[in-house]
């Protein structure tokens, strides 16, 4: 499987509205943390998560969470 490019090595704070979502697995997006399709002709797909009510979301930004689309600290012993 292809690695993803690392478009940050810390999460993305949101205020996120109720709804879907579509979490940028590549890291190629403009739109980070979301799906923007630059992933098109890659191995890579968005990750589709359902966010229930209005809350601040820390999304990981660099891609190798162990829990995505969340931060997991992960990105802290990224070289």
């Amino acid at each position: 499987m292809d690695k993803p490019n690392i478009p940050c090595k810390r999460p993305i704070i949101v205020d996120e509205t109720p709804g879907p979502k579509s979490w940028c697995t590549c890291g190629n997006s403009q739109k980070q943390p979301y799906c923007d399709g630059s992933h098109r002709g890659s191995t890579f797909s968005p990750l589709r998560v359902e966010i229930p009510a209005a809350k601040k979301v820390a999304w990981c930004g660099c891609k190798h969470s162990k829990q995505p689309p969340f931060c997991d600290g992960s990105h802290s012993s990224l070289p």
